[in-house]
């Protein structure tokens, strides 16, 4: 309404000032701006008029409602006066349960005070019968109720006549529990002495009734560990009184550590329902941690009278000895076979011991699971830390420690004396000594791999690997370098190689040097292969043993096999090696006075010639002959890869000389077809002599013939460039030119000309 005066206001303003206009324009100016004004009302009344249909309808819509809002406004009062009321009678109510509970509270202590009260009164007559009758049994069931029961809250619930009852009961029942603890740890300790383990059971079962848990299994827990050290000591004599000659001799000192850990296995099976019927669960872990204190100190003794027997710290001091001063030819040197037996005996303890600290580690594991699920972390750690501190695991460290420097010794020599002692048997490609040191390698790490030890395992793969690695590779190496002797023949090679294997002992050194390089170079492919397989076979052992191990363990010993792997592709080097040995000595020498004969042949030949060469070819056929006799010698004793790879090193020679020969030689197109002839002769023999595919070594030379094939220059368009489809071109533009060149019949111009 404000806004309305102000317009009119402001309107009367506006024409008072329009009747004072005097000047034409000014009035034509307002004149044209109350057009304007006029012109916005009429737009504004237009759109009012549009909706007003509208708006008649929201008015009528409006006016149905009102009657039913005045309903609505009635109905809301009615509600809100129920859900007051409702309110106010549920408060009513609530306060009146929450009495109600109260007192039902108060009844229900008051009774329990009468039922304690009772029960003292029951249990103060009942603990002085009990003990007349020596029944402790029910006398500490007396005890076990009374010491549920809450004295301060008694005594605050008493009257002062019935208090001083309650303190006379509290007196005579503190002094009967202190008169029973004193009678069943005497009872108990007497019963022990005597030997009766009827008595022993009886009093082990009232101590936890007593609140005496720990002191109950603190004494049936030196109670059994004394039954198990005399039952140790009498199977230890039994050890030490056992000849040499008796059967099962070689390993009686883990038959004794045995028989100890099945004792204390036999014990937690018999008493661990005992401990957790009368003690609970989660009371498990004490008793075996006595157990194991016993089981320490005979441990001790077995492995002490161990090493006195076996001499087994002279021996070990032996090995260390002969490990730094490494006297290969030396007559006191200690033989290793010795060390075999002991090996086994040694690696024998440790796998019973693994077996029973994993039998340890899960009773004691379970029962704590059982007393508190979910909730193991904290004890379980705790487990497994007495387990690595007991002095069975630093003890069994200590052997398995002195055992790998054993077993490395052993190892070493043995693969060493396989060495020294190598031969060839008849028909046989490799040497004695590949077969006997994979033997040997592979015996000492199953031997590791048996005693459950994972750090025992990895040592000895590591050792394995440094053995293989190293020392053996290196007699593999050494045999190679010298190569073959001057004056190579293959043929003369090869009926040295047979002579060998018969056994002829009149060889010459020349020839024992061209022997041992053969199969030396058959033993280093032999050693790739035995390397995969060893690795191979370990693995699925380490997989079966070491399955539940730890994710940490697993993958020390997941590396340490992959290193074992890569020692098998160190020996790809070796091979390589011996054949560039091969190739520099023999193969060439034999390859390029063939080849030189290409240059001597003629390819510019006349159809006669051509006719002629088809009937009696002067080079291929001589060339093929010669390069079969060259195979042949070295078929039968070579082994399968290395004579493919023989094969391959002679292609590639060959494909390397001849494509020089080809290109110091002049072609007429009679002469590119005899060529083409000749190489596809070549390349259709090698096929057949290898498994390996060799025609990618041809490729060039291939290329070469097609193009001394043409019949004019531009014919090369066709095979060039996006014209070459599948075929990929070796050859660069320069050597295309170059080859064209060749052909005595293309003229240089043409040559020149082409864009390649």
């Amino acid at each position: 309404m404000a806004a309305s005066r102000g317009g009119d206001a402001t309107s009367v303003s506006a024409l008072e000032t329009m009747e004072n206009l005097t000047d034409i324009e000014e009035i034509k100016h307002a004149f044209e701006k109350l057009c304007s004004d006029e012109d916005d009302i009429n737009i504004q009344l237009d759109g009012l008029l549009e909706h007003q249909a509208s708006l008649e309808n929201k008015m009528s819509g409006l006016q149905r409602i009102v009657p039913n809002i005045q309903i609505l406004e009635t109905d809301s009062k009615q509600l809100s006066s129920m859900v007051s009321f409702t309110s106010t009678l549920a408060e009513n109510v609530s306060s009146k349960v929450r009495q109600l509970d109260l007192a039902k509270s108060n009844v229900t202590a008051a009774i329990t005070r009468v039922e304690d009260i009772l029960d003292l009164k029951f249990c103060t007559d009942g603990v002085q019968t009990a003990l007349q009758n020596e029944d402790y049994e029910k006398a500490a069931g007396h005890v076990h109720r009374f010491r549920s029961l809450d004295e301060n809250i008694l005594r605050m619930s008493s009257d002062a006549d019935e208090g001083g009852t309650l303190e006379i009961s509290f007196k005579l029942l503190h002094e009967a529990e202190e008169k029973l603890k004193t009678i069943v740890s005497s009872k108990f300790d007497a019963a022990v002495h005597a030997g009766d383990l009827a008595s022993v059971e009886r009093f082990f079962k009232i101590f936890p009734l007593l609140g005496q848990h720990e002191e109950g299994l603190t004494k049936f827990g030196k109670h059994l560990a004394s039954q198990l050290a005399d039952t140790s000591d009498k199977n230890l004599k039994i050890a030490e009184a056992l000849g040499s000659e008796n059967k099962g001799a070689n390993c009686v000192f883990a038959d004794t550590a045995t028989q100890l850990f099945e004792s204390i296995a036999r014990i937690v099976e018999i008493r661990q329902p005992l401990v957790e019927t009368y003690y609970g669960h989660g009371k498990l872990f004490m008793l075996l941690k006595f157990l194991q204190k016993e089981c320490d100190r005979q441990s001790r003794k077995i492995l002490q009278e161990f090493k006195r027997k076996r001499m087994f710290d002279f021996i070990l001091q032996q090995v260390q000895q002969n490990m730094v001063f490494h006297k290969p030819n030396s007559t006191d040197k200690f033989d290793a076979k010795d060390l075999d037996v002991l090996l086994a005996e040694v690696v024998l303890l440790n796998t019973r011991t693994e077996l029973y600290l994993r039998f340890f580690r899960r009773r004691a594991m379970n029962d704590i699971e059982a007393a508190a699920p979910g909730q193991t972390d904290f004890q379980g750690s705790d487990v497994n830390t007495f387990l690595v501190n007991c002095d069975l695991s630093r003890l069994m460290q200590e052997l398995i420690g002195s055992y790998i420097m054993m077993e490395e010794f052993f190892m070493r020599e043995m693969v060493l004396k396989a060495v020294s002692v190598d031969s060839v048997d008849e028909g046989a490609q490799t040497s004695s000594m590949v077969d006997d040191s994979f033997f040997i390698v592979k015996k000492c790490v199953r031997r590791a791999i048996s005693s459950s030890s994972v750090d025992g395992v990895c040592a000895m793969l590591n050792h394995a690997c440094t053995l293989l690695e190293q020392d053996f590779r290196e007699v593999l190496y050494s045999r190679l370098r010298s190569g073959f002797p001057l004056g190579f023949d293959l043929v003369q090679a090869y009926n040295m190689v047979q002579s060998s294997i018969k056994g002829n002992l009149k060889t010459s050194d020349t020839e024992q040097a061209k022997t041992l390089f053969i199969v030396s170079l058959n033993n280093a492919e032999a050693t790739c292969e035995y390397c995969k397989a060893l690795k191979t076979s370990l693995n699925d052992e380490v997989s079966k043993l070491f399955n539940k191990c730890e994710e940490q363990s697993k993958a020390k010993l997941e590396s340490c096999l992959s290193d074992l792997a890569a020692v098998g592709n160190r020996y790809k080097d070796v091979v390589d090696f011996g054949f560039s040995q091969l190739n520099s000595s023999a193969i060439k020498p034999r390859i390029k006075p063939l080849t030189d004969s290409f240059l001597s042949t003629g390819h510019t030949i006349s159809e006669e010639d051509f006719s002629n060469y088809e009937a009696n070819d002067p080079w291929v056929q001589n060339f093929i002959m010669e390069i079969d006799n060259t195979l042949g010698t070295f078929k039968s004793s070579l082994s399968s890869g290395n004579y493919d790879r023989f094969v391959s090193i002679i292609t590639a020679e060959v494909t390397s000389q001849l494509e020089r020969a080809v290109l110091k030689t002049a072609y007429n197109r009679l002469g590119g077809l005899q060529f083409d002839k000749e190489l596809r002769s070549l390349v259709g023999y090698l096929t057949t002599v290898t498994t390996w595919t060799i025609r990618d070594k041809f490729a060039r030379l291939t290329q070469m013939a097609t193009i001394l094939n043409l019949e004019k220059v531009t014919e090369i368009l066709d095979y060039w460039g996006p014209n070459s489809g599948p075929l990929t071109w070796r050859l660069t533009p320069t050597e295309v030119r170059h080859v064209l060149s060749l052909r005595v019949d293309f003229r240089s111009e043409d040559i020149k000309r082409l864009k390649l």
